[in-house]
């Protein structure tokens, strides 16, 4: 069975962390904490390792993995541009619970399924992520779960539902709240025109509140809901 490391003894974790870069570096999965729900984890620039991430979830390509990285010069890299309101949602949220989907760079030699030219980034705020992100690089990330079920809040519960298809287990206790993260569409700010607006895709852990207290009119809120706040229930997704 694949090992599972308990990053809350010092020991534990040097030998995990060690494990887990050795394991990105040859393309495997690891399951990694973050302030969200457990994620699994493979490396964002090989195609090989982004399949299995698939693969061990039982997802196809039509639901690309979400990109963790480890601060916001490291989206630049992912990204065509950070239009000004992403400035202030990053700036306000990052390290945090919210991804945002904007355009990738077309230069990007990489395979993340069908993503129709964009990336969806986050910033966790987790140090055990933080700390394996600045050492591997951006990392395609899901929630550590098999499709259909829900997202595993302990190292423990991602073991049992993903077994041997990830080579290293990271724990670090139970989830923080257990809340996936808010997702953002902000592609369309970047559109000819400057009149886009930025969609929710999914309510998670930044509510739609605290998203108008930073864009006011350039979040689109359905008419029904203006100020609808707080995450759905069974949020499965990283």
């Amino acid at each position: 069975m694949s090992p599972l490391f308990d990053c809350r003894d010092e020991a534990q974790l040097l030998t995990g962390m060690r494990q887990a870069r050795q394991a990105i570096a040859r393309g495997h999965l690891v399951v990694l904490p973050t302030d969200t729900v457990y994620g699994v984890a493979a490396d964002a620039f090989s195609p090989a390792a982004v399949q299995r991430l698939l693969d061990a979830k039982g997802r196809g390509r039509q639901s690309p993995p979400p990109v963790l990285v480890s601060g916001v010069q490291a989206m630049r890299a992912l990204v065509e541009r950070v239009p000004e309101p992403v400035e202030r949602l990053v700036e306000r949220f990052w390290p945090g619970g919210l991804t945002v989907v904007l355009p990738a760079q077309p230069s990007l030699a990489w395979d993340l399924g069908e993503t129709r030219g964009t990336v969806a980034v986050r910033m966790p705020d987790h140090r055990i992520a933080l700390e394996l992100l600045s050492e591997t690089g951006p990392l395609a990330v899901s929630s550590a779960n098999l499709t259909g079920h829900p997202a595993a809040v302990s190292g423990d519960g991602a073991r049992a539902m993903l077994g041997d298809s990830v080579a290293v287990y990271l724990d670090d206790g139970p989830s923080r709240t257990g809340v996936a993260s808010t997702i953002l569409d902000a592609t369309s700010l970047l559109d000819a025109g400057g009149e886009g607006r930025v969609r929710i895709l999914r309510d998670g852990a930044v509510t739609r509140d605290e998203l108008v207290e930073v864009l006011g009119e350039l979040l689109e809120l359905p008419a029904h809901e203006p100020h609808a706040a707080g995450p759905p229930p069974g949020d499965r997704a990283e």
